[in-house]
């Protein structure tokens, strides 16, 4: 259930604008010694009547490698609808620090096709905040519908992690097992990725975190090089599942290690289909084509 209280905004916000306000508000809140407060904000944010460009679009599908249409591909709506989702966890009362979020893993349920010539009613909130043995975890919940219409035709849930940070009066989990030894198989796909990847994608979805643009803005915020955005990933797996995943699908991914820019990526897929030959799901795994590390794993499967 999505929290009461909608704060309409006029217009999707700035995601360059909100990275500075987060990095300003997590600066103010060193020097003061203040935090805002153990619990989510109960407000949800949305914004109503959103249209994608088309020239956005278009290069999103060649970038990722998704066939040109005018459906909405499921990462292209989850590009355009984040910068909402931040805003929510940019408000003064969101409890954890924005900046050095980790994703986890997102669930994508993808009911309805949507269409670039439609416009979309937009709404996020936060939910489920819960302790983590390395930190507090938190769901972002972003639907996406047709303006004037009930009906919600994608709904994302992404999973973050704010690694280091412990709130009073969350239990942390426990240690979870050792990850089973993961021995790679035939790829079906190798991905040559160049240390511009990063700046490529923020350009089609907007998202310039430092993170992912170079090795001086990455080290900046601790990391030895940049990194693929985990979203860029997962849609291009998404990407090359293909058309037989029809027009309502679920969609799952699941995060362990990143993608330091550049990379040789291989990736894995592999297809289940019912006794009438009819395509159910498709599972796909992906790691360093050098050391056999794993990057992600998920799932595609039909409604």
């Amino acid at each position: 259930m999505s929290p009461s209280g909608p704060v309409i905004l006029g217009e999707m916000p700035s995601l360059s604008k909100l990275y500075v306000n987060a990095a300003a508000t997590a600066a103010r809140r060193r020097v003061l010694g203040t935090h805002a407060g153990n619990g989510l904000p109960e407000a949800r944010h949305e914004v109503r009547g959103v249209k994608a460009a088309v020239e956005n679009l278009t290069a999103y599908q060649h970038l990722i490698g998704e066939t040109a249409s005018d459906v909405l591909p499921a990462g292209f709506i989850h590009a355009l609808a984040f910068p909402l989702a931040m805003s929510v966890m940019n408000r003064d009362d969101f409890p954890l620090p924005l900046l050095g979020m980790i994703h986890l893993q997102n669930h994508v349920v993808q009911s309805a096709p949507l269409r670039f010539t439609q416009a979309l009613d937009v709404r996020a909130w936060t939910e489920n905040l819960r302790g983590h043995r390395s930190g507090t975890q938190l769901d972002v919940v972003t639907e996406v519908g047709c303006t004037g219409e009930d009906a919600v035709s994608w709904r994302g849930v992404s999973t973050y992690l704010a690694k280091g940070v412990f709130l009073p009066g969350l239990d942390k989990t426990t240690a979870a097992s050792a990850a089973a030894d993961f021995s790679a198989p035939d790829p079906t796909a190798l991905w040559q990725l160049g240390v511009d990847t990063g700046r490529a994608y923020a350009a089609v979805s907007g998202d310039f975190n430092p993170i992912h643009l170079s090795v001086l803005s990455a080290k900046a915020l601790g990391m030895r090089r940049s990194i693929a955005h985990g979203m860029y990933l997962a849609s291009r797996a998404l990407a090359d599942v293909g058309a037989v995943k029809g027009e309502a699908f679920s969609w799952d991914v699941a995060f362990e290690a990143p993608v330091f820019l550049p990379a040789r990526v291989a990736l894995d897929i592999s297809s289940v289909q019912d006794t009438a030959g009819a395509w159910q799901r498709s599972g796909y795994v992906a790691w360093n084509a050098r050391s056999g590390r794993r990057h992600f794993s998920g799932s595609v499967a039909a409604l």
